[in-house]
């Protein structure tokens, strides 16, 4: 068993190596600008060459991890050889996700760059996990990080294909969030006067009937007013998403811009309604809530605003927008009459 260890030793190495150049392509893919200026880009050639490389790095790892699945032990010169043939894979595919401009979206390049991280990351997960076991059987962990390139290199075929299907895509993650918290608190509200009912009495808490585990007659009118701008954020995450599939087009640097703004902005609404949420739980400081709902109300606003005045909102839809804006400030003036005394 002795002379194993040299073996195995010069088997390491080019991994050691593949390891170090991987975690390299990912701080560059984190960290880089992409490549401006290239001749003509064009999103479809893009979509196909990109779709290439998460292909044939999904084979590369394959080949890796089988290569270290069962006896005898690869040879070093094999080893050197998948090692620099999952390393070309991954710089191809950083090389391509590095062809899409700027100008084609900043929310589309973001997901475009997540999706590479995480095969990048897939493949230095993989590489690890074959260092860390021994060299000639095939664990648990080689198998799901294996799994784990296979589905991050499948990604791709799910990606939006220009910056209006990648706004679509932001705005329905954003009215997901924002519809749960508001399940969430329609949920306590309706638990009743005591939202801790489920919680027994306990001597170091004090009795249930402890003012800080339910809401006062007061807490509660604010309560309706505060719902009524969560739904508005619902409501207006709804109508925003409806108008960009309908009329949002990714054809000219004007639309493509329009379009990250509101993807900007909106990605701002479910922090802002969960931290609303947060301080509308008993027991209710007043003034907090006021001041979350009034951040709220002013990022419903923005959004509202950079809707009406941007390509997707022709002339037939800016009834609504007037009624969503109407309806924020109605809810946030009745905050502010129910708060006056706090301040």
């Amino acid at each position: 068993a002795a002379p194993a260890a040299p073996a195995a030793m010069e088997v390491r190495e080019p991994l050691l190596v593949l390891r170090g150049a991987l975690r390299a392509v990912l701080a560059r893919v984190r960290e880089g600008e992409p490549g401006e200026g290239r001749e003509p880009f064009e999103l479809p050639l893009f979509w196909d060459a990109l779709g290439q490389t998460f292909k044939v790095t999904s084979q590369e790892a394959t080949k890796l991890s089988l290569a270290f699945s069962r006896p005898p032990l690869t040879s070093a010169e094999d080893c050197q050889k998948l090692s620099e043939d999952v390393q070309n894979a991954i710089l191809a595919v950083a090389t391509v996700y590095y062809w899409l401009p700027k100008g084609q979206g900043t929310t589309l390049r973001k997901m475009v760059r997540d999706a590479t991280t995480e095969v990048v990351q897939g493949m230095i997960q993989l590489t690890e996990t074959i260092l860390s076991a021994p060299l000639e059987s095939l664990s648990q962990e080689q198998l799901i990080s294996t799994g784990g390139v296979w589905e991050a290199c499948e990604q791709v075929s799910s990606l939006p294909r220009d910056n209006q299907a990648a706004v679509a895509s932001t705005l329905a993650a954003c009215l997901g969030v924002v519809k749960d918290a508001l399940e969430e608190m329609e949920h306590a509200l309706v638990e009743g006067q005591d939202p801790y009912s489920d919680i027994m009495e306990d001597e170091e808490l004090g009795f249930r009937g402890n003012r800080d585990t339910y809401w006062s007659e007061a807490d509660r009118k604010l309560l309706s007013s505060c719902m009524g701008l969560m739904k508005a954020s619902k409501a207006c995450l709804k109508k925003v998403l409806g108008v960009v599939k309908a009329y949002g087009k990714a054809d000219s640097p004007d639309q493509i811009a329009q379009l990250d703004d509101l993807a900007d902005i909106a990605n701002e609404i479910s922090p802002s309604v969960d931290e609303l949420a947060l301080s509308m739980y008993p027991p209710m400081n007043q003034l907090a809530v006021r001041l979350n709902a009034a951040k709220l109300a002013s990022v419903l606003k923005k959004v509202l605003e950079i809707t009406r005045t941007s390509h997707v909102c022709p002339p037939s839809e800016e009834g609504w927008v007037q009624f969503l804006t109407d309806a924020v400030d109605h809810n946030m003036n009745k905050i502010k009459n129910f708060t006056q005394g706090q301040l």
